[in-house]
C-alpha cells in the first residue's frame, strides 16, 4: 500500500456535496457515505480536520441587496454551516457537539487521532468557508487542503454549462487567481499562496474518494 501524500490535511466539503442528487437540503445516503469515506480515511497514517460549507442550506451571498444586510446574510450562512456539521457528527457517531474553538485545544484532538470539525466558518462576515479552510489548514499546520466538489478537479468554466471546459492537471496559486477560476474564492487562493499551502480539488461523488488523494491516487487538479 502507498504511503500517504499528506499526514495532516484540512477536507473542505461543499455544502452542495451533502445534497447529492437533490437541488436543496442534506441527502441522508450521500451524508453517510462521505462520513464512511472519512471515517475509512482514519484508519491511514494521517490526522484529519473538516471544514464543510453551508450552500446546501442557504448562502448569505444570494440574499445581500434584497432587503437583508450582507453581514446579516453572512451570519444566517454561518448557521447553516453548523448544521451540517452537526448532520455529519452525527453520521460519524463523534461523542462531543459544539466545543468551543481554540487552536491549542484543536491540535490535541487532531494529535489523539480524532477527527475534527470546524462549523460556523471563520466566526465573521464576508469570508467563506473556502477561506476558513485555509485558515485552519495554516493554523493547524496541514500539509495542505482537499476541496471536496462535485467535479473532478478545477476547470476554464463550468463543465456542465460550456462542454469545451478545459481541465487542469495543475495550477499556481497566482494563476488560478489571474484565471479568476471560482472553485475557491480569491482570498482563500491567496492565503493559501502566503503559506505556501497545496490544495487538491477532487470529486467526493464516489465511494474512496478522500482515501485515493490521500494516497495520491485518482483524479484530482492540484493548485500550488
Amino acid at each position: 500500500m502507498p504511503e500517504p501524500a499528506f499526514r495532516r490535511i484540512i477536507v473542505k466539503i461543499s455544502g452542495e456535496a451533502l445534497s447529492g442528487p437533490e437541488s436543496f437540503g442534506i441527502h441522508q445516503p450521500t451524508l453517510e457515505r462521505i462520513a464512511a469515506d472519512l471515517a475509512a480515511a482514519r484508519a491511514l497514517p494521517v490526522t484529519i480536520g473538516v471544514v464543510v460549507g453551508g450552500g446546501n442550506i442557504f448562502r448569505g451571498v444570494e440574499v445581500s441587496g434584497r432587503g437583508v444586510p450582507r453581514t446579516t446574510g453572512d451570519t444566517m450562512g454561518m448557521l447553516a454551516t453548523v448544521m451540517n456539521a452537526l448532520a455529519l457528527e452525527a453520521a460519524l457517531e463523534m461523542p462531543q457537539v459544539c466545543e468551543l474553538y481554540t487552536r491549542q485545544r484543536a491540535t490535541k484532538h487532531l494529535a489523539e487521532g480524532r477527527i475534527v470539525l470546524f462549523a460556523g466558518g471563520t466566526g465573521n462576515p464576508y469570508f467563506t468557508t473556502d477561506t476558513t479552510a485555509v485558515l485552519r489548514a495554516a493554523e493547524m499546520g496541514c500539509d495542505g487542503v482537499l476541496k471536496a466538489t462535485n467535479v473532478d478537479g478545477v476547470y476554464s468554466a463550468d463543465p456542465k454549462r460550456d462542454p469545451n471546459a478545459k481541465r487542469f492537471e495543475a495550477l499556481t496559486h497566482q494563476e488560478a487567481i489571474a484565471r479568476d477560476l471560482r472553485v475557491m474564492d480569491t482570498t482563500a487562493f491567496a492565503l493559501a499562496r502566503e503559506n505556501h499551502m497545496p490544495i487538491i480539488v477532487f470529486s467526493i461523488r464516489d465511494a474512496g474518494a478522500v482515501t485515493a488523494v490521500f494516497r495520491g491516487e485518482g483524479r484530482a487538479t492540484r493548485v500550488g
